[in-house]
C-alpha cells in the first residue's frame, strides 16, 4: 500500500445523543396532525397513510436509538476539516495486510447508517466467506450538509466540490492508492473523482448510473432490456421525480416541514423510488424485512437526519448538483474521460437496472460488470453480504 505524508488535523468523534432530544422527538411524534387516507390503492399519491402510521406508532412507542448510537460508536468516527467544512467519517483499518483502501459514499435519503453493515465484511474477509487477499481498508465519510458533517455556509458545494474534498481526506490519511465505490449521489462524487483524475484514485466501482440523467436520450433502446430500462426511467421522470425536483429547485420550502415535523421527515426519506418504499412498507406494516431493510435500520437513519438537523442543508446537496449539471450540459463540452478502471453493478430493484450496453456506452473501458440477483436502490444496506462480495470481485484486478 502506498502512503503518503498526514496532512489534515483528524480528531475522534462519538456520538452522545441528549435524552432530551429523544424525549421531544417521542412528543412531536405523537403531536403529528394526520391528513386522510390516500383515495388509491398504491403509492402514486405518496406515502400511504397506513405506512406512515405503523412507522410513527413503532418510532414513538418501541425503537430504541440508544442500539444505533452504539453501533456508530463500535466503529472508529473522526472529524476534520476540509476547506471550511467539518466532515465526519468512519475509517476502519483491517487487520490484513495488504489492505486496499477504499472510500464509500452513501446518497440520499441515506447516511453512513445504510452502510454499516458492509464494514466487517469488507475489513475482515476471513470472517464472511472471503479471503484474507479481499480485505479493504475502509473509509466512510458523511456527505457535507448530512448527518454529523457540518452544512456549508457558502454556495458551491456540488458533487465536484465533495469528489476533490475526499481526493484530500484519503490524501490526509495517508493512502497514496486507492479505490472508491458510490451509489445515489455518492456515485456522483465517485464519478466525479474519475473524471477529475484525482491524485492516487486506481479504479471505481458504481451501483447507479447517473450519466443517464444527462445522456439517456442517446442510450441504446434496441433489446428488450434496454427498452424496460429506457421506460424505468421515463416512468421516474413523469411519476417518481417529485422529490427530486422539489429539491433541486426548492430546498428551502421543503427544509421547513423537514426540520418541524418528524413525521414529514419519514415520510419525505421514504417516498424515494417504488422497489425501496414497498419493501420498507412491509416491514411496516406487516413485519416482513426484505434483507437488512428493518425497522430498526430504516428508523436509525430517519433518527439520524432528525437528530443532526440537516434535512435541509442535504436537500440543498441537489439545488447545487442540479445547477452543476445545468452549466456543464451548457458549455456543450464533453465530460472529461475516465482513465481508470471502472466496475459496475446493476441490481435489479434499481430505479432504472441498467443493461451493460448502457454501462459501456458511457464507460467504454468496462473493467467489471455483473448483474446481481437481488437488490435494489439500497444495494449495500439491503444486501450488505452480497455487495460486499461484489466489491471483492470488482477490485481484484486492482490489488
Amino acid at each position: 500500500m502506498s502512503t503518503v505524508q498526514t496532512a489534515i488535523d483528524i480528531r475522534p468523534f462519538h456520538v452522545d445523543i441528549a435524552e432530551e432530544q429523544l424525549s421531544e422527538l417521542r412528543d412531536r411524534i405523537a403531536g403529528t396532525r394526520w391528513p386522510t387516507r390516500e383515495l388509491v390503492t398504491d403509492r402514486s399519491q405518496g406515502v400511504q397513510l397506513a405506512t406512515i402510521k405503523a412507522l410513527a406508532d413503532y418510532w414513538e412507542t418501541k425503537y430504541d436509538w440508544r442500539k444505533a448510537e452504539a453501533k456508530l460508536n463500535a466503529s472508529p468516527q473522526f472529524t476534520t476539516e476540509i476547506d471550511g467544512v467539518e466532515i465526519h467519517f468512519i475509517h476502519v483499518r483491517s487487520p490484513h495486510e495488504n489492505a486496499l483502501p477504499l472510500i464509500m459514499t452513501h446518497g440520499w435519503p441515506g447516511s453512513v447508517i445504510e452502510l454499516l453493515e458492509t464494514i466487517g465484511p469488507l475489513t475482515d474477509p476471513t470472517a464472511h466467506g472471503g479471503q484474507p487477499e479481499d480485505a479493504f481498508h475502509l473509509v466512510l465519510p458523511s456527505l457535507p450538509g448530512y448527518g454529523f458533517s457540518s452544512e456549508p455556509t457558502e454556495l458551491g458545494w456540488d458533487a465536484g466540490r465533495t469528489a476533490r474534498a475526499w481526493a484530500e481526506l484519503m490524501r490526509g490519511l495517508g493512502y497514496g492508492r486507492y479505490v472508491a465505490q458510490g451509489g445515489d449521489v455518492g456515485a456522483l462524487v465517485t464519478d466525479l473523482m474519475g473524471r477529475q483524475a484525482v491524485e492516487g484514485l486506481v479504479g471505481y466501482h458504481l451501483n447507479l448510473l447517473t450519466a443517464v440523467l444527462a445522456v439517456g436520450d442517446q442510450l441504446p433502446r434496441e433489446s428488450e432490456q434496454e427498452r424496460a430500462a429506457a421506460e424505468a426511467v421515463a416512468a421516474f421522470r413523469q411519476d417518481g421525480f417529485g422529490y427530486f425536483l422539489e429539491m433541486a429547485t426548492r430546498p428551502q420550502t421543503i427544509g421547513y416541514s423537514l426540520l418541524d415535523s418528524p413525521v414529514a421527515l419519514a415520510a419525505w426519506l421514504l417516498d424515494h423510488d417504488t422497489d425501496s418504499y414497498y419493501k420498507i412498507s412491509r416491514a411496516f406494516v406487516d413485519g416482513e424485512p426484505v434483507g437488512n431493510l428493518t425497522r430498526d435500520h430504516i428508523l436509525d437513519n430517519i433518527t439520524l437526519y432528525w437528530l443532526t438537523g440537516t434535512a435541509a442543508s442535504a436537500a440543498r446537496s441537489y439545488w447545487e448538483d442540479a445547477r452543476a449539471l445545468a452549466a456543464a450540459l451548457a458549455s456543450g463540452q464533453p465530460p472529461p474521460e475516465v482513465k481508470v478502471p471502472v466496475g459496475f453493478t446493476t441490481f435489479p430493484g434499481e430505479i432504472w437496472a441498467s443493461p451493460r450496453s448502457w454501462v459501456e456506452t458511457v464507460y467504454p473501458g468496462l473493467a467489471y460488470f455483473n448483474e446481481a440477483a437481488k437488490g435494489g436502490h439500497f444495494a449495500a444496506w439491503e444486501e450488505p453480504e452480497l455487495f460486499s462480495a461484489e466489491l471483492r470481485a470488482a477490485f481484484t484486478a486492482l490489488r
